[in-house]
């Protein structure tokens, strides 16, 4: 092993990272990646960074989600493991579907990284993406851009469906994902409060209960989806009786079905908009 690998494995498990070796080996050869000299400089400034509790997606400035590398950066959520259940829970709804070019938003895109793997792996979806920040909308347009999608995902910003009016979407959308805050206010002030160290309050506060935004999606969504259209949320540790509520609530939806992670525990909601 070389000995810079070692110096900063050591670090890292001095630090208490869990991933220490892994962590490492990745922080290296993104150092080495960057064009110039000063690797170790470099390394070893990411390794500060990563050993006081900076994601290490934040660290080297990318992830991976889905397959698809995406670049990452302070401003907007990095995209998580559990959040690819809804994303292919998308995908599969699409790809047993009889449509041809499939015509999709994801709200909330963060990173953009439902955007991007649904365009990913639905080769004939076209996609609008909208977030209400300046640097989420950024950085949703640089990976839509270094993927090479402009063709195919239409980024724009605004307050939830705000930002696509005008563009005749109404009535024609085949799908909506999205992953919004769901972790209630008081909670992320108590026991989520270390969440805000390194990424944004408004991708984790969800109101009183965690379920602000899902319950304006909900009603917001019934005037683009079109008749049969799905929506799907991510959802947060026992949600599900409160979304199953708001769905039936609005009368706009029917074939409200759940769908669980590996562990068994729900962490996906679709509703079908009622002919």
């Amino acid at each position: 092993m070389r000995p810079l690998l070692e110096r900063v494995i050591a670090r890292l498990r001095e630090s208490g990272i869990a991933d220490a070796e892994s962590d490492a080996r990745r922080i290296v050869a993104a150092a080495e990646d960057e064009p110039g000299d000063g690797v170790e400089a470099r390394t070893f400034e990411m390794c500060e960074a990563r050993a006081k509790g900076a994601p290490l997606a934040f660290v080297i400035g990318r992830t991976s989600f889905m397959g698809v590398e995406l670049a990452v950066g302070p401003g907007a959520l990095v995209p998580r493991e559990e959040t690819e259940l809804l994303a292919e829970t998308a995908v599969r709804l699409l790809r047993s579907s009889d449509l041809s070019a499939p015509r999709l938003i994801d709200m909330c895109c963060g990173a953009g990284n439902l955007a991007c793997a649904l365009a990913y792996h639905v080769p004939s979806a076209h996609v609008w993406a909208s977030d209400l920040t300046d640097a989420s909308v950024a950085l949703t347009r640089r990976n839509v851009a270094r993927l090479g999608f402009e063709s195919r995902i239409h980024v724009s910003q605004g307050n939830l469906f705000a930002a696509l009016a005008g563009l005749g979407l109404e009535g024609s959308i085949d799908m909506v994902v999205c992953n919004p805050p769901y972790i209630s206010s008081k909670r992320l002030g108590e026991d989520g409060a270390h969440l805000l160290e390194h990424e944004p309050r408004e991708a984790f506060d969800g109101g009183p209960y965690g379920l602000s935004i899902h319950q304006r999606v909900i009603k917001e969504c019934l005037a683009f989806l079109r008749p049969g259209g799905r929506l799907l949320f991510e959802l947060g540790l026992g949600q599900e009786r409160q979304l199953k509520a708001l769905f039936d609530r609005t009368r706009g939806y029917d074939n409200v079905e759940f769908t669980a992670d590996a562990t068994g525990a729900v962490r996906v909601v679709s509703g079908r908009r009622s002919a």
